[in-house]
């Protein structure tokens, strides 16, 4: 294996001035955890680098975990040589002549740290060229558009010859920014609005609303598989899901409000009880999946209502993307083909006929005095079920089938 080492790139990180070095510990502590179980690898930290060596790892093991990483700006595989010309045309020959998609054109980049080695980086770069062009029948040079880059670090510590860069996920160290409570239905928005989330640094847990037997437990089942992609990303690899009960409020809630109104009312009573089981769990922000305009709940007269239960600040990372654009997301991060299945969650089995798409708070309030909501909320987070969903881990919940609506009226 030519490749002894993966050389990790910080990006936004590296603008973040005193609070730098707490980001970059947040993020070396991430990557030890994510690849913990791989006991040979050791790790190297520079004040502008952070070196993961092999040791005889797979490389391919680490890159893995690597691409679940929020805050690396991008990454590359990496071999060391001694600080001497012909060592490091060596070694980039090799490298060229394993890649497992042989390029037809490259170039060379060098950058020359090391002030006291006697070339500089423009004659680095031309004589490794001329190298491989000689030592080659299938390469040219192209300084535009090359199939392949050859990176040349001439560093006091050693020169590090890398092939190209691969992209990382960008973003923030997730749990940085604290922690937040996603909102989940099932649907196709809320586990990218947990993804974005988690790229800015939030560590998340979720809640979602169950109304069995109105609900099967295919659509609670569905909620979990989605939590399970997004555990991937976090930084322990597993997030709590709250499971609130939800049948006897929603039941209620249809009972004593005006059809028109149900759906801006019963959104109001899951943010009194994300609230709750926000603050119970030190949880200083809320987030769903709304985009702006999508559906009755999402116009701006209906999130001003509805928002008006609660003083915690609101995270909707999708607002203003498009469905298309939240799908090409959702296939990205492996969901969008959990969230087609077709089980229906407690907020589409209710929709009425003609919901109010601007609603009016003062009226919400008059209807809400209908009946005894506040210990139905309570209830709700009283009797709150937390389920822990792992990365790697499919938890299997016994199946039932779901009550025909007609049964609730």
């Amino acid at each position: 294996m030519i490749y002894d080492r993966i050389l990790v790139r910080y990006g936004e990180l590296s603008i973040k001035g005193k609070n730098r070095k707490y980001f970059k510990n947040a993020l070396h502590k991430i990557i030890r955890r994510k690849l913990r179980g791989l006991d040979q690898l050791k790790y190297e930290v520079t004040h502008d680098r952070f070196y993961i060596i092999l040791n005889g790892t797979a490389p391919e093991l680490v890159t893995e975990q690597l691409d679940k990483v929020f805050g690396l700006q991008s990454y590359s595989l990496a071999a060391r040589c001694e600080n001497e010309i012909d060592a490091i045309k060596a070694l980039a020959l090799e490298i060229i002549n394993e890649q497992p998609k042989v390029p037809t054109t490259f170039k060379v980049e060098t950058k020359r740290s090391d002030k006291q080695f006697p070339m500089q980086s423009g004659e680095i770069s031309r004589g490794v060229g001329a190298h491989l062009l000689i030592n080659t029948d299938h390469l040219s040079v192209d300084v535009h558009n090359p199939d392949m880059t050859v990176f040349v670090e001439v560093r006091r510590e050693g020169t590090f010859i890398m092939a190209d860069h691969i992209k990382g996920l960008g973003g923030f160290p997730v749990g940085i920014s604290g922690k937040g409570l996603l909102m989940i239905s099932g649907g196709i928005d809320s586990p990218v609005a947990g993804y974005l989330m988690q790229k800015r640094g939030v560590e998340i847990e979720a809640i979602h609303f169950a109304s069995p037997p109105y609900t099967s437990v295919r659509s609670k089942q569905k909620v979990l598989d989605l939590m399970e992609k997004n555990a991937h990303y976090a930084p322990v690899d597993s997030i709590d899901v709250h499971v609130v009960p939800f049948t006897e409020l929603q039941t209620a809630i249809y009972e004593n409000i005006p059809s028109s109104y149900t759906m801006t009312v019963m959104r109001r009573m899951m943010y009194r009880i994300a609230e709750g089981i926000a603050k119970k769990r030190e949880i200083l922000v809320l987030a769903n999946g709304e985009s702006l305009g999508q559906v009755a709940s999402q116009t701006l007269a209906s999130m001003y209502a509805i928002n008006a239960v609660t003083n915690m600040p609101i995270i909707r990372p999708v607002a203003t993307l498009d469905k298309n654009e939240i799908i090409e997301i959702a296939k990205q991060i492996d969901t969008y083909d959990i969230s087609i299945r077709p089980y229906e969650d407690c907020c589409t089995v209710f929709v009425p006929e003609h919901p109010a798409t601007n609603p009016s708070l003062e009226k919400c309030i008059e209807f809400e005095q209908n009946f005894d909501f506040e210990s139905l909320v309570q209830k709700c987070i009283d009797n709150t079920e937390i389920i822990t969903v792992r990365a790697g881990e499919i938890i299997e919940l016994e199946d039932n089938t779901a009550c025909p609506l007609n049964d609730l009226f």
